[in-house]
């Protein structure tokens, strides 16, 4: 996995786009294309039907640890409302000792209520949320120690709980951000930072509480010999990455994401300048921004079908030429 002045780059198995097969076989095909390590999507929803899919991603996670030789990290876990830190501990701890050795990193992020939500459960406000963040994470801990443990705190209980099989060494879990507060947030409490924009401010931030951690981040891109297909695929399976401000967090289900998303045009994607096409340039401008703003991984994920092209596409054209 990366590690912090070391320039990595891996592959993003998305869980809304893909079912669980197809998600190993991604996997495998991204071992032989030359990344070297895997972030893994947790969501009980798709954003949009047209994504359609949401297998459970610690089902997914234990025949990775099979299909492929790759570092795996989830991108991210919610672990404060639909899945109770607790858990998310016993999760985590079963999947780094079936990975082995240093293969496994838990991301942990405040979530969406889109998957958060749908036991019932309040879905609060922004900074409850990150408050509740920092005791999940805490409890999480605890629990990997491998120690029983009580806690009893303004969020969470937990009583004699105690995990049997945990990894030898104790699994890193980096916090999610997307502003100031969750990116101070990360740089308490993290052992590393995971986002999904080449913003170097957000990594000086981070980096204030520590050096020595990694900074990690998502890219988006959408390979196809048509660079027109390229972004009306993007339009079609993601419109959601186009909503303003907090639409991501609060829009509670895909219908409602679909309504908003018909605000989208093909204009957004070409304005955002997400990598459309076969230009092996641009794609390498895009993934060295990462390098230039500081982070020392970034994982590329590519919307579309045709996944064989693709890691073909990066394995010789693009790859080789990113520095190391």
């Amino acid at each position: 996995m990366a590690t912090a002045n070391a320039m990595t780059y891996g592959y993003f198995l998305t869980c809304e786009d893909h079912g669980p097969r197809a998600l190993l076989e991604q996997a495998r095909m991204a071992e032989d294309a030359g990344f070297t390590s895997l972030w893994i999507s947790d969501h009980y929803h798709p954003w949009t039907t047209t994504q359609g899919h949401s297998p459970f991603v610690w089902s997914v996670i234990g025949a990775l640890a099979e299909a492929t030789s790759l570092p795996v990290e989830t991108a991210v876990t919610c672990p404060m409302l639909r899945t109770h830190p607790a858990v998310v501990a016993q999760a985590a701890a079963t999947s780094a000792v079936l990975l082995g050795g240093d293969r496994f990193r838990l991301g942990v992020g405040s979530g969406e209520a889109l998957n958060e939500h749908i036991l019932g459960t309040v879905w609060p406000e922004a900074p409850v949320r990150l408050e509740m963040l920092e005791e999940a994470v805490a409890v999480i801990r605890k629990l990997l120690s491998g120690d029983e443990i009580s806690h009893h705190g303004k969020h969470y209980t937990v009583e004699n709980a105690r995990l049997y099989d945990v990894p030898d060494e104790p699994v890193p879990i980096d916090i999610s951000g997307f502003g100031p507060a969750a990116v101070e947030l990360a740089s308490r409490i993290g052992d590393g930072f995971i986002t999904m924009e080449p913003d170097g401010d957000s990594v000086a931030r981070f980096r204030r509480g520590g050096t020595g951690r990694p900074a990690l981040g998502g890219l988006k891109v959408c390979y196809d010999t048509d660079r027109g297909v390229a972004v009306r695929t993007v339009h079609e399976r993601w419109p959601n990455m186009f909503l303003p401000g907090e639409l991501g967090q609060v829009l509670p289900t895909t219908a409602h994401f679909e309504q908003a998303s018909g605000l989208v045009t093909e204009q957004h994607v070409k304005d955002a300048g997400i990598p459309c096409g076969d230009d092996p340039e641009e794609h390498i401008r895009n993934v060295r921004a990462y390098a230039d703003a500081g982070f020392d991984a970034v994982f590329v994920n590519q919307i579309g079908p045709d996944l064989r092209a693709f890691f073909d596409f990066y394995r010789t054209k693009v790859l080789p030429q990113l520095p190391s």
